[in-house]
């Protein structure tokens, strides 16, 4: 729905700007857009009992700007002459779990007597009640100590690391769309309160460099970073652009299917694998390669 639908929404809330006089006015339009979609699952998965939710990474051309936009955790990074460029963040447990506390502190409710909004290195055990213990809360990057109440024994709002990180130890992801009936498993607690719709969006001025064929936007679900850096996928723009006359558009297709190819790997007696013989990606992997400069951009 959000592949057929949000495009439209964009363009629409564009379309109303009379003047762009200035960019936040397209990072407005993009953020009401996202909205928008957002609320137009909720009016209609009633009618269809259709539960779920998505990311979204979304790129908007737009007077010599780019305007990328992702709520989720995939990304898109920019390759110029070979400088990494990020043109967006994930947005997991970990990289909100501030965002995630405050909201638990201001409305306990939306924890019940389940959860707490404090996180710990671990779970804490009954019998360190009244121990002293490493915490922080939703102020806090370090760690302190303080004294083990009751509350505390409650499953910590965030908890795990990395991709095993998770919100009410249901969901892995802070941004996206939809997931508007998404329950804590064997309660009634909504996750919804805490998953965002708002995008973050980046802008990166095209007007500013001279661009030549090499120079792409690269954009990528989990699937392709979980399992290959931004150094790894700038060697492999590098070398497979190379490969290919500047005026073959081809060559852009090759690129995004070598890295669709790379981070599934191959397969082999134990799975498919990557060639340090890690695994490789068992998620959804989709990429997207956009050119920045056209054939006779080198001069």
């Amino acid at each position: 729905m959000a592949s057929r639908l949000l495009h439209r929404h964009i363009r629409e809330q564009l379309k109303d700007l009379k003047e762009v006089t200035h960019e936040s006015l397209v990072v407005g339009a993009i953020e009401n857009a996202f909205q928008l979609m957002d609320e137009q699952m909720a009016r209609e998965r009633r009618g269809h009992q259709v539960e779920g939710g998505c990311c979204a990474l979304v790129v908007v051309y737009l007077l010599g700007k780019v305007y990328v936009a992702n709520a989720g955790d995939s990304r898109a990074i920019i390759v110029r002459n070979g400088e990494i460029i990020p043109m967006s963040r994930e947005f997991t447990p970990e990289t909100e779990r501030q965002r995630l506390q405050l909201l638990g502190f201001l409305k306990p409710e939306l924890l019940g007597s389940e959860f707490t909004h404090l996180e710990f290195p671990r779970r804490v055990l009954p019998k360190e009640l009244g121990q002293r213990m490493l915490y922080r809360d939703q102020n806090m990057t370090g760690w302190a100590y303080k004294k083990i109440e009751l509350e505390d024994l409650r499953f910590p709002l965030v908890c795990g690391e990395g991709k095993k990180a998770r919100v009410m130890a249901t969901i892995g992801v802070t941004r996206g769309l939809g997931d508007h009936k998404l329950k804590v498993c064997s309660s009634t607690l909504p996750i919804k309160p805490f998953l965002s719709c708002f995008p973050e969006v980046r802008v990166y001025d095209l007007t500013q460099y001279e661009h030549c064929p090499d120079d792409v936007l690269v954009l990528g679900t989990d699937g392709l970073w979980d399992v290959t850096t931004d150094y790894e996928v700038a060697a492999t723009v590098d070398r497979v652009l190379s490969a290919y006359e500047p005026n073959d558009h081809s060559r852009y297709t090759a690129l995004a299917q070598a890295l669709v190819l790379g981070a599934r790997g191959t397969p082999r007696d134990r799975g498919w694998r990557l060639p340090n013989n890690k695994l490789g990606s068992g998620d959804d992997i989709s990429v997207f390669v956009i050119p920045l400069g056209g054939p006779g951009s080198y001069s």
